[in-house]
């Protein structure tokens, strides 16, 4: 018995970092496992549904579309540098009034300009070009989805038990900086 090449495809591009696994992994260290969840289950939701739509041509359509491409890019961009932003200044010793992890829908959202998620799903279609588009939005939403959450949960996991070793406010400034620049730079390689 092989194994599916696209769940292979799927893990290693999931897995690797980008905005979710950088998030999640602040957000478990932030904020604990429990209270991630939400924020981890809206990820995994939506990118479950951009699998799907992908199968059904949108992720075509967006490509096919230079002038809306280029409007998610910037977007994306856009919220990313905020997101960076936000944990540069981050401070988990003292925690301002108000700061608490991503909600489920404000997960969901963010997948729709994700554009690490977007070439996933879109470069994952040529393992089920030969399905129809019913069957192929199926079949990259439901292997999307378990394939991601199990990715998620290392994740926000590994962030929770990274706060152990995060013992003084130094370290966890250092996490954080470290957390913001690889989301700016994630920012900045949506252009290339």
């Amino acid at each position: 018995m092989t194994l599916d090449p696209l769940y292979g495809f799927v893990f290693l591009g999931m897995f690797s970092p980008g905005p979710n696994v950088i998030l999640l992994t602040a957000s478990g260290a932030r904020f604990g496992f429990a209270a991630s969840l939400p924020h981890l289950a809206g990820v995994v939701l939506g990118v479950g549904i951009i699998g799907a739509v992908t199968g059904f041509g949108l992720g075509t359509l967006i490509t096919a579309i230079p002038a809306l491409r280029i409007a998610l890019t910037v977007a994306a961009a856009a919220w990313i540098l905020v997101m960076a932003w936000q944990l540069w200044h981050a401070d988990p010793t003292h925690p301002r009034s108000g700061e608490r992890p991503w909600r489920f829908g404000q997960a969901v959202v963010f997948q729709w300009i994700n554009p690490k998620i977007w070439a996933i799903a879109l470069a994952a279609t040529e393992f089920v070009a030969d399905l129809p588009p019913a069957d192929m939005a199926a079949r990259l939403g439901f292997t999307f989805m378990p394939i991601n959450l199990l990715v998620c949960l290392f994740w926000t996991a590994a962030g929770t038990l990274l706060a152990i070793l995060l013992t003084n406010r130094t370290a966890w400034r250092g996490f954080m900086r470290v957390m913001a620049v690889a989301l700016a730079g994630f920012s900045i390689a949506v252009f290339l």
